[in-house]
């Protein structure tokens, strides 16, 4: 079989246009992986500034403290601090937007 290991082989998955996010879909390393959005042909670029596990957040564009987090769509979160695009996105920099309103 050998390596198959491809430069097109897509490292993150964003579910529609307008996200703020995307997810991982293998353990990412800091250093530049290829996004995929799920409703359209688009593939960009993006740097990656930390590690960033399976199945966890990556920033796609840098967001100010206090600013909602878009997901399919919808708000989800809102950032705890500023948050610069290729940052892991998790609990420790984002609050859930369905606990927003909670101490």
């Amino acid at each position: 079989m050998g390596d198959e290991t491809r430069s097109d082989a897509l490292d993150v998955l964003v579910h529609n246009e307008g996200d703020d996010v995307g997810v991982a879909i293998h353990d990412l390393e800091p250093g530049e992986v290829l996004a995929g959005w799920l409703d359209s042909e688009r593939r960009e670029r993006i740097p990656v500034k930390e590690a960033v596990l399976l199945g966890h957040k990556v920033a796609l564009r840098d967001l100010a403290e206090g600013a909602d987090v878009i997901e399919y769509s919808v708000r989800v979160a809102h950032t705890r601090c500023a948050i610069e695009r290729g940052a892991y996105v998790h609990t420790h920099n984002v609050r859930s937007a369905r606990w927003q309103q909670s101490a």
